[in-house]
C-alpha cells in the first residue's frame, strides 16, 4: 500500500476539521472537505472561515485559490479520511456517536482497497474498534482490521486532536500526536500521514490507550479547575481576594493553581470527563466531583448578581462575553450562557449582553425577551451592574470612567485592582 497520500479528505469542517483540512491543504497535498452544513460549505468555496481563529481566513483563502482546498456535502474518493465530527452528550450524559455513525455510512461506498481512516472525534474508548466493525458490516467486499489481520485492505486509526482555541493553527503542526492504530500497521500509516505536516512527535499506542489519553487529559484540566473555583468559593465566604491568594500561592516552587472562572466550556473539557464517567461510574468519584464543581459555578454568580441589584436602581444589568474564551466565538458549552440564563430567571431587569463575535444570540437565549446583544459602549453607558464572563481583549482597554457608579462582577480577575474595587458579595 501507498503511504504517499496524495489526497486526504476531512470529514466535519468544525473548529478542528477545518483548519486540519486547511493545514493539511497548504503542506501540498489535495484537500476535500466535507460538511452536512451548506452554508459552511459555500463560505469555504468562496475562499472564506467560517468561524473565527486567528489566520484561519487567510490560510483557507490561499488553499482555495490555489486549487488544494474543496468543500462538499458528501464524500468522494480519497487516499486518506480523517473523521473530525461532533460527539455530543445526551439524555443522562451519554455519549452521542450518531453522528459517528452517519459519517461512517457516508463513507463507506467510496472506500477502497489501501484507504487509510482515522478518527479524530472525541470518543469513549472502544469506538474505534465499533468504527472498524460498522464499515465491515457495510462494505463486506472489503476486509478491515482485526485480531488476526494486521494488514487488511482498509486501515484504521485513533488520533486525538489536542489543540487550544485561538493557537489551533499554530498547534496543529506543533503539538505531539498521539496515534493508537488497531494494528501496527494501520499505526505505521498513520504515522506517515501525519508527518506530511505535523512537526511534533508521532507517538504509537493502540487504539484503546489513545482514545484514553485524550479523555484523561481533558478530565485532569477538568479536575484542575474545580480546584481554582471551589477555592473562589471558600475565599468569598471567608472573606480573602482570590486572585492575590492565587497569585501568593503559586510562589511555591511545587504549586501552580489556575484562575477561577465562571465554569467550564467548551466541548473538550466540559464534556469529555463523563465519557469516563459513563464507562465506568463506581470509579470516578473524583471526576464526578469536579464536575459538579465547575457545573454549580455559573448559577452561584447569577445569585451573587441578582442579590446584589437595588431595588431603586433600575438600568440595566450589562453581561461583557458569551463565549467560552478569550477572542474566539465559539460558544459550546461556554458557562457564560448558563450565568445569563440564570440570572434572567433571577431577575425582571434588562440584560445587555456584549459579544463581539456574534451578530445574534445563541438558541439557548434567543427566547428570553429581557435579553439584548448591544456595543460595548452604549451598553457601558446604560448600565447599573456590569458582569464580566469573557476576558476578550475588547474588554480589556475600558476606562474606570465608564464603570463609575456601576456595580461591577469581574469573574475572570481580569481587570487589575487598581483600576477600581472590585465588588462581589458573598452568596446568602
Amino acid at each position: 500500500m501507498s503511504d504517499n497520500f496524495e489526497h486526504i479528505s476531512v470529514i466535519g469542517l468544525g473548529y478542528v476539521g477545518l483548519p486540519t483540512a486547511a493545514i493539511i491543504a497548504t503542506n501540498g497535498i489535495r484537500v476535500t472537505g466535507i460538511d452536512t452544513n451548506l452554508k459552511t460549505v459555500e463560505t469555504i468555496n468562496r475562499g472564506k472561515a467560517p468561524i473565527v481563529e486567528p489566520d484561519l481566513d487567510e490560510l483557507i483563502e490561499r488553499a482555495v485559490t490555489a486549487g488544494s482546498l474543496k468543500a462538499r456535502s458528501t464524500p468522494e474518493a480519497a487516499d486518506a479520511f480523517i473523521i473530525a465530527v461532533p460527539t455530543p452528550l445526551v439524555g443522562e450524559r451519554e455519549p452521542d456517536l450518531k453522528y459517528l455513525r452517519k459519517a461512517a455510512e457516508d463513507l463507506a461506498p467510496v472506500l477502497e482497497k489501501g484507504n487509510l481512516i482515522i478518527l479524530e472525534s472525541t470518543s469513549p474508548v472502544g469506538t474505534t474498534r465499533n468504527l472498524a466493525e460498522w464499515l465491515s458490516k457495510m462494505r463486506s467486499d472489503l476486509s478491515f482490521p482485526d485480531s488476526k489481520l494486521d494488514d487488511p485492505d482498509i486501515n484504521i486509526a485513533y488520533s486525538p486532536e489536542r489543540v487550544l482555541p485561538g493557537r489551533i493553527l499554530i498547534e496543529l503542526m506543533a503539538n505531539d500526536r498521539v496515534i493508537g492504530g488497531l494494528t501496527p500497521t494501520c499505526s505505521r500509516r498513520a504515522v506517515s500521514m501525519y508527518k506530511r505536516f505535523v512537526n511534533g512527535e508521532c507517538l504509537i499506542t493502540d487504539a484503546k490507550t489513545a482514545e484514553l489519553v485524550k479523555l484523561a487529559e481533558n478530565a485532569y484540566r477538568d479536575t484542575n479547575i474545580a480546584f481554582a473555583n471551589e477555592l473562589s468559593l471558600i475565599c468569598e465566604a471567608v472573606g480573602v481576594d482570590v486572585w492575590e491568594a492565587v497569585e501568593l500561592a503559586n510562589r511555591h516552587p511545587r504549586v501552580n493553581i489556575l484562575r477561577p472562572g465562571p465554569g467550564v466550556g467548551g466541548h473538550c473539557i466540559a464534556v469529555d470527563p463523563w465519557f469516563i464517567v459513563n464507562s465506568v461510574p463506581d470509579k470516578t468519584e473524583l471526576i464526578q466531583a469536579a464536575r459538579r464543581v465547575n457545573d454549580g459555578k455559573p448559577l452561584h454568580i447569577a445569585r451573587n448578581v441578582a442579590l446584589a441589584l437595588k431595588a431603586d436602581d433600575t438600568r440595566p444589568i450589562v453581561c461583557l462575553g458569551l463565549a467560552y474564551k478569550a477572542d474566539i466565538d465559539d460558544l459550546r458549552e461556554s458557562p457564560a450562557i448558563d450565568v445569563v440564563a440564570e440570572l434572567a430567571k433571577l431577575t425582571s431587569r434588562q440584560i445587555l449582553i456584549v459579544e463581539p463575535h456574534i451578530d445574534v444570540l445563541p438558541t439557548e437565549l434567543e427566547d428570553i425577551d429581557q435579553l439584548k446583544l448591544s456595543e460595548l459602549a452604549a451598553a457601558l453607558q446604560e448600565a447599573g451592574t456590569v458582569v464580566l464572563l469573557t476576558d476578550h481583549s475588547a474588554f480589556k482597554d475600558i476606562d474606570a470612567t465608564q464603570l463609575t457608579g456601576k456595580k461591577i462582577f469581574d469573574t475572570r480577575g481580569y481587570w487589575p485592582k487598581s483600576m477600581f474595587e472590585i465588588l462581589d458579595e458573598p452568596e446568602k
